[in-house]
């Protein structure tokens, strides 16, 4: 490409982000990034969030609910450590994540003075949390890394790009002559790997009682899935990544429930198991404990993947959209009384769970009947989340389920700020616990300053709810989980939200109905001592040594 000339390295990132189709950045302003943020703002949106870490979380859930990239701009030295943790956030789901930090200038970079903001080996640090990093070197070779990294991102397996940015770099004129971003294909069947896709296909065209588990790899490849579940009436799994790749209104959509007895008994029963881009976690394999069919057939795109957890009798690797149309031709109907049973699972584990959580169901009928079909759910890791929302509150799209995979807590509200940003036509509802709002509760000026869509769902209990249960069932003591908790009206009457209280079942529908069909943000206390308690204390999916 002829080159182009740019002012300044803000300039040039602003071109940039307009080609990867990036309207929207999250970020702190700093002396030592502020060319870049005067010209996003200038010339974008720059949303000024209260924290680095929500930086990345926001800009994370802003690239997951349009299913592209979103951009994070922090500060160099405690500015990147900051967000460091949310960057191994996106890294565990790989998710399309372009982080730009400042750097001190580059005369001084790694002189160890002491210089402001500098701290030893920042690249060292963002290489072990980011899928791409790396340092802008000069003003010629600014736009290709930016690139690089934003084509890193965008490319399965994914993952957040890092790249520091020297502030005398950011003044100076650019001159760039760096192409376009595009993905670069995975082709498939591999080289040897015809074989392996003559055998998949033989087994699969054998099964008459067929499963199917969807990870996060398989959110690409929905028409294939819902293609394959129609001409193979098999039972369809899925890991809390993989929810909404076929919306869990559909039959054969048994969802995240591969540990109850139920589906624990179809998985003994299959004589086939297809699983898509899952790796398997812990907390979805009760530790790995879950037994899987022997036979079975593993896509993935990352070849260290297949057989790590699980032995795959037939390792396809490649992109889910290519192998599923490669599988297609082969695959036939599955034994009608197969598909029957099925269903019949599917209905079960709804009903256990919806009675087991007691009065939190009417909170959970009331968000999915306020919602439009295609509406955010962002999740923080509280108990409501893991016990329903991240199995029975139905999720019909990928885009729309919006969670922290690795599992940090506080990442939540963050999420769904950059959530509700990106997609505004629609409103997003955000759960959180109080104890994980606390992390960031700064943010809740970044919600009254944005003024999103956005409902804001707190469920109360006075502290880390999950901890607790688990302390009270196994030790003799409670350390560290009953904390102080603000008085939540008063604090969003501080802040400028709107504010609603549930302390009763009969509360939830027209708390709910009104706060989502609101145009602004409003913050729903849940009183969980007065809702009253589920009908078994939630703990985790976690081992306790010697219980």
């Amino acid at each position: 490409m002829p080159p182009m000339h740019y002012a300044t390295g803000g300039d040039l990132l602003v071109a940039v982000l307009r080609e990867l189709g990036v309207d929207t950045v999250f970020g702190i302003v700093s002396v030592h990034n502020l060319p870049l943020v005067e010209a996003v703002d200038r010339e974008l949106r720059f949303v000024p969030v209260r924290h680095e870490a929500t930086a990345v979380n926001a800009a994370d859930a802003y690239g997951r609910a349009r299913g592209s990239l979103g951009c994070a701009l922090t500060s160099t030295g405690t500015g990147a450590g900051n967000a460091a943790g949310s960057l191994v956030e996106a890294l565990s789901a790989g998710t399309s994540v372009l982080h730009i930090t400042g750097q001190v200038e580059s005369e001084f970079l790694g002189s160890g003075r002491g210089f402001i903001h500098e701290t030893k080996d920042q690249l060292g640090m963002l290489r072990a949390v980011s899928a791409y990093a790396e340092t802008v070197p000069s003003t010629e070779a600014a736009g290709h890394i930016l690139r690089e990294a934003a084509r890193t991102a965008l490319t399965d397996p994914g993952g957040p790009a890092s790249v520091e940015w020297p502030v005398d770099l950011q003044y100076a004129a650019q001159t760039d002559s760096s192409s376009p971003v595009t993905e670069t294909p995975l082709p498939f069947p591999a080289d040897g790997e015809d074989g392996e896709l003559a055998a998949a296909r033989a087994l699969l065209a054998s099964a008459e009682r067929p499963l199917i588990w969807a990870g996060g790899g398989a959110t690409r490849a929905r028409a294939e899935l819902a293609e394959l579940l129609h001409v193979t009436g098999a039972g369809l799994l899925s890991s809390n990544s993989g929810r909404g790749s076929v919306p869990e209104d559909h039959p054969q959509v048994i969802g995240n429930f591969a540990t109850t007895p139920a589906a624990r008994a179809l998985l003994a029963d299959a004589d086939v198991l297809l699983t898509v881009g899952t790796h398997f976690r812990s907390n979805e394999t009760a530790d790995y404990g879950l037994e899987l069919p022997a036979a079975h057939i593993q896509i993935d795109i990352d070849a260290d993947a297949i057989g790590r957890v699980y032995p795959a009798r037939h390792a396809l690797r490649g992109h889910a959209p290519e192998v599923l149309a490669a599988l297609l031709p082969h695959a036939r109907p599955a034994d009608p009384d197969w598909t029957r049973r099925v269903a019949a699972v599917r209905a079960d584990v709804r009903a256990t769970l919806h009675d087991n959580i007691g009065p939190q169901a009417a909170i959970c009928d009331a968000i999915r009947a306020a919602l439009p079909r295609e509406a955010v759910v962002a999740r923080d890791v509280t108990i409501p989340s893991s016990s329903w929302g991240n199995r029975l509150l139905e999720m019909y799209d990928p885009r729309d389920n919006v969670f922290p995979r690795g599992g940090g807590i506080g990442q939540g509200l963050g999420m769904g700020i950059g959530a509700a940003l990106a997609r505004p036509d629609a409103p997003t509802v955000v759960l959180a616990g109080d104890g994980g709002l606390a992390v960031h509760l700064g943010e809740l000026l970044t919600l009254a300053q944005e003024r999103p869509r956005l409902t804001l769902v707190v469920f109360n209990d006075g502290g880390y709810g999950v901890l607790r249960n688990m302390q009270d069932r196994y030790s003799e003591r409670r350390s560290g989980v009953d904390l102080a908790t603000p008085d939540f009206e008063l604090l969003a009457r501080a802040c400028g939200l709107a504010y609603a209280l549930i302390a009763a079942e009969e509360h939830a529908e027209p708390v709910i109905s009104h706060a989502v069909a609101s145009d602004g943000p409003t913050l729903v206390e849940v009183d969980l001592a007065r809702l009253g308690p589920m009908k078994n204390p939630f703990t985790p999916p976690v081992k306790i040594p010697g219980q």
